[in-house]
Parts: C-alpha cells; structure tokens; sequence
C-alpha cells in the first residue's frame, strides 16, 4: 500500500511579501493614474471647446446650431450646413461601406482558400494605413472627373427623372458634392469595419460551426444563425468605429465635397461638414475673435454629435445583450 506523499508549499519569506506588496500598491496606483488621466484629458478637451465657442454659443443663441448663414465678414455665423454635411456623408459612407465590410469579412473567414486569406487580409489592413490626404488626392483627381463625366450623368439621365427620388440625383454634373464625399468616406472607413469583423468572426468557436454544418445547414445559414448573433456586440462596435472616423474626417472631405455653404436637396450638390470647414478657415481665424469662437463652437458641437452616436450605440447593443 503506496503512503501518500503531501507536499506544502513554504511560506515566502517577510521580504518577498513586503516586496509584493509594495509592487502591487504601486501598479494600482499607476493603473489608477492611468484612468483619472483619460478621464481629466477628455473633461479638458470638452470644457476647451465649450469655453473657447462661448462667445458664439451667447451671440447666436439656438440660431447658431439651427443657422445656415455663414459669413465671416458680417460675423454671421451658423453650423446648420456644415451639422448636416456632417451626418448625411456618414450616413451614406456607412449606408456603403458596411455591405461591402461585410462582404469582405464573409469571403476571408468562410469562403477564401488558405493561400489568399493573408495577402486579402493584408491589403485591407494597408488601406486602413493610407493618409487621408492621400484619399482626398486620390479622389479629386482620378474620381471627380469620372463622376463628372461618367457617373453623375448617367444618373441624372435615368433616376433623376423618377417622381420622388428624382431630386436626390439632379442638378449639374460638376463631380464633387456630398456624394462623392460620401463615397470616398465610404472607402476610408472600409478597411476599419472590415478588419474588426473579421477578426471577430474568427473568435467564434469552431465547433458551433460544426454542428450547424452538420445539420445540413448552408454557409449563409451559419453566417446569419451562429456567427452573426455570436459577433453581433462586437460587429456594431466595429461599425461605431467607422462612423468615429467618418464623423471627424477632415482633409479628403476638404478635397472633395465642394466646400458650399448650402444645403442642396441633390446628392450632387456641393455642401461642407464641420471638419471642412474648421480645415478651410482656421488659419483665418485670429484670436479673441467672434470667428475662432464660432469654429471652436464647431468643435464642442460635432464632439456632441460623436458622443449622441456613442450613446446611441451603447443603448443598442444593451438592448440586444437584454434579449
């Protein structure tokens, strides 16, 4: 009959503890540091903003959020134009940029072959790497002219003649505009959504896909039964993310939209945003003026808009967890 052997672990000597201790106490001041310093940046930036666009938050009143007059030289000031350039470019970028996000993400988790994974996957990452300003480049010089000489017409021939969404897609030809703002939006933000669903469709357990295969189900029965319902938190963050990037972009929007301040029933028709325009009049702006309070307003205005979204996306994504 074998006798049982225990073994017990000796006790760390005072030192070691002490030691412990003191490391322990230490990372969690830093950890703490960490999180009041993100929470003290972002209070800074909010209440910057909010202070420096005082001036024409008290000048203005409502009228300066719901204003479409833009006129620095009778310090007129309104952040109608650029707040809906804003929200419709995102709008139309993500309307475009999801399907195909998915699309991508669908092909190089379920469909690709081995050898092509890498080199597809390693371009979209590329593409999320590419300066904006080389996207609004890219867009001013090789797609507004094929919008102008191609695209635009062709629409503008046959469903701008439609009854009721004709006036979406009528006026002048002239290639830049929200749509075309939209659509290099659209491939800016593309990269971002594709890259995170996929790596989140790659977390989903293989043996859940297993079993509805072996249930006889077919490859979009699993994609829209397992893997989307075990992804969605994720896959909504992941779009979040594009929205952020398609809200506050900047410099290929600048380069694109028209930089009109007016809003045009037409997606055709030119328009700004309020990163275009803080870009485009900034370095006019002097200090102390009613002008640099006005693009500082702007600011406090669209961080607003980013944090509505935010919230927004939260509630949704509580909403789904709840059920």
């Amino acid at each position: 009959m074998q006798q049982a052997v225990t073994m017990t672990a000796a006790p760390l000597p005072r030192e070691a503890r002490r030691s412990g201790a003191l490391g322990d106490a230490i990372f969690k001041a830093a950890c703490q540091a960490a999180g009041i310093f993100v929470l003290l940046l972002l209070g800074a930036i909010i209440i910057g903003l909010f202070l420096g666009g005082w001036d024409a938050f008290r000048t203005f009143g409502p009228g300066f959020v719901t204003g479409t007059d833009w006129d620095p030289v009778q310090d007129v000031f309104g952040a109608g134009v650029s707040i809906y350039g804003t929200v419709v470019t995102a709008v139309l970028a993500l309307i475009m940029a999801v399907p195909v996000a998915f699309g991508i993400a669908f092909y190089l988790t379920e469909l690709a072959p081995a050898w092509l994974r890498g080199p597809v996957g390693t371009a979209v990452e590329l593409l999320a790497a590419v300066p904006s300003i080389i996207y609004g480049m890219w867009g001013f010089f090789m797609i507004v002219p094929f919008m102008a000489q191609t695209f635009q017409p062709a629409l503008i021939d046959t469903l701008g003649e439609l009854p009721v969404i004709g006036a979406l897609f009528s006026g002048a030809p002239f290639g830049t505009g929200i749509f075309t703002a939209s659509l290099i939006l659209a491939i800016m933000v593309l990269p971002f959504i594709a890259a995170v669903m996929r790596d989140v469709f790659n977390t989903v357990p293989p043996v859940f896909k297993e079993s509805a295969y072996g249930l006889g189900c077919t490859t979009w029965e699993v994609v829209r039964n397992v893997v989307l319902p075990y992804t969605r938190v994720s896959v909504v963050g992941g779009i979040m993310l594009g929205l952020g990037r398609a809200l506050g972009e900047t410099m290929a929007v600048t380069f694109v939209i028209g930089n009109a301040n007016r809003i045009s029933t037409s997606l055709f028709g030119p328009g700004n945003t309020i990163a275009s325009v803080i870009a485009l009049e900034f370095g006019e702006a002097t200090m102390g003026s009613l002008k640099l309070s006005a693009l500082l307003g702007l600011g406090f205005i669209l961080f607003v808009i980013s944090f509505i979204v935010l919230a927004l996306s939260r509630l949704l994504l509580r909403q789904r967890m709840a059920k």
